[in-house]
This record gives C-alpha cells, sequence and structure tokens, in this order.
C-alpha cells in the first residue's frame, strides 16, 4: 500500500511515518518507485503499537524503539500478546475513566454494533445503571465492550462455529464464584479490623484475585494450545507439519 493509505488507516501523518522511520523505530519500507515505497499490514501493526505505548504509557522514542526491538525476539503468541496488552491495559485509563452515559456514546466508543450490545445487555455480560430513562456504563462495560468488539474483527463469530452464549457462561461463572469468594471474605476471622480497614481489604483483594484469575487462564490457554498443536502435528504426513 502507499504511504497516503498507511496514514488513513492509523491516523499518524505522514511526517511522523517518516520520522519513525529516521528514528529506526520502524524499517525502511521496499522501494516501488523512485519517489515512492511499499508499505504492508506489518507497518500499520507496528504503528498502532507505537501509538499505543505513547498515548498511554507515555514512553518516549528510544525506549519504545528497545522494547519493540526485544518484542521481535519473542514468539509470535507472545507479540500478539504485546501489540493486545499494550491497547487495553492503560494505566491513565484505569484512574481517569469515568462511565458513559447513553447507549449511542457507548456504542460509539467501543465499536459494538447495536444488536451485540443488546444481547450482552440481556446476557448481563454488560449491563448499565437506568437512571431517569439515561443508560450509564461502567469503565469495566467500556472495556468489556471493546473486547467483544475485537473478537468480532478477529472473525470469533457464529460462522466460524464460535457460539457466542460462552460469554454469557463465562459470565455467570465469574459472578457465582464472586459472590461465593465475597462470602468467605467477608466472614473470615479477621480479628480487631474496622469496617473501613475491612472494605480496603476487600478492594486491594479484588484486584489481586482478578490478576490471579487473568494470568491462571492465560498460562493455561498458553499451555493447552501448545500441547493441542503437538498433537495435531503428530497426527499430520511429515510433509505437512509446521
Amino acid at each position: 500500500m502507499k504511504i497516503s493509505e498507511l496514514v488513513k488507516k492509523t491516523g499518524v501523518s505522514k511526517e511522523t511515518i517518516h520520522y519513525y522511520i529516521r528514528e529506526g523505530v520502524l524499517r525502511k519500507p521496499r522501494k516501488a518507485g523512485k519517489n515512492s515505497a511499499d508499505y504492508n499490514q506489518n507497518y500499520i501493526d507496528q504503528i498502532n503499537l507505537i501509538k499505543s505505548l505513547r498515548e498511554n504509557y507515555f514512553l518516549p522514542l528510544p525506549v519504545i524503539k528497545q522494547l519493540m526491538k526485544l518484542q521481535k525476539k519473542k514468539s509470535d503468541l507472545d507479540q500478539t500478546s504485546f501489540h493486545f496488552l499494550s491497547r487495553h491495559f492503560k494505566p491513565l485509563e484505569q484512574l481517569l475513566s469515568d462511565e458513559i452515559a447513553g447507549r449511542d456514546n457507548f456504542l460509539q466508543e467501543t465499536s459494538l454494533d447495536d444488536m451485540t450490545l443488546s444481547l450482552m445487555e440481556e446476557w448481563k455480560v454488560i449491563n448499565g445503571d437506568i437512571t431517569d430513562g439515561v443508560t450509564a456504563y461502567s469503565a469495566d462495560d467500556v472495556t468489556i465492550g471493546k473486547l467483544i468488539a475485537d473478537m468480532k474483527r478477529l472473525g470469533l463469530m457464529p460462522q466460524a462455529g464460535f457460539d457466542p452464549k460462552l460469554l454469557k457462561e463465562f459470565t455467570d461463572f465469574f459472578r457465582d464464584l464472586a459472590g461465593k469468594n465475597i462470602r468467605l471474605f467477608w466472614n473470615a476471622n479477621w480479628g480487631e479490623i474496622s469496617l473501613e480497614e475491612l472494605t480496603m481489604k476487600g478492594i486491594q483483594a479484588t484486584e489481586v484475585l482478578s490478576l490471579f484469575f487473568y494470568h491462571s487462564y492465560r498460562k493455561a490457554v498458553r499451555e493447552e494450545f501448545k500441547e493441542y498443536i503437538k498433537k495435531q502435528n503428530q497426527t499430520q504426513p511429515p510433509g505437512q507439519r509446521s
């Protein structure tokens, strides 16, 4: 693709792209002619990653350059994870993000379509609070909405055999688990402790357990996926193995 198309797809100016190339953050593109160059999907991914690291983590370009060099040595799975995490785990957004009022605003922010949002609300995967006829969606709902939009972009659709009702089953499972854990936490023998201290412990425990669930699931999926690929390779003829 030409640089004009790259600018359109990334939202980054031609001058900035040339600057990234001069600084060695992006490699020089293949020449397509005397005064033109050819860019591929990799440039889109790399520029979006640079944008995420600058906007979400406020990293200077030399640090980003080093990070990108390091991630090139990682596996495809680790590189993909790095791209997604840099987009969705935003420290400043965690501090400053607030609820979004209004269904239309939520759809615009998350890129979800109306039909999908209606289904997610019916299943309580996303569930805003209605006040005076206006639905307010929490920061967590916004993040979940963006992730569901990403799933659709990746092709995790019914046409491909993916059952969206799995999202309801996951949500129901976590809601039941959360209820049990809250009761266990509240009824634990904390000794002499004020309600304020207990509440603060509960907030901290919520974040610790949330991170534990995330990393445990991620670890399990990686291990199971690696084992599945190994078995698939063993069942294929030698010439067709990856």
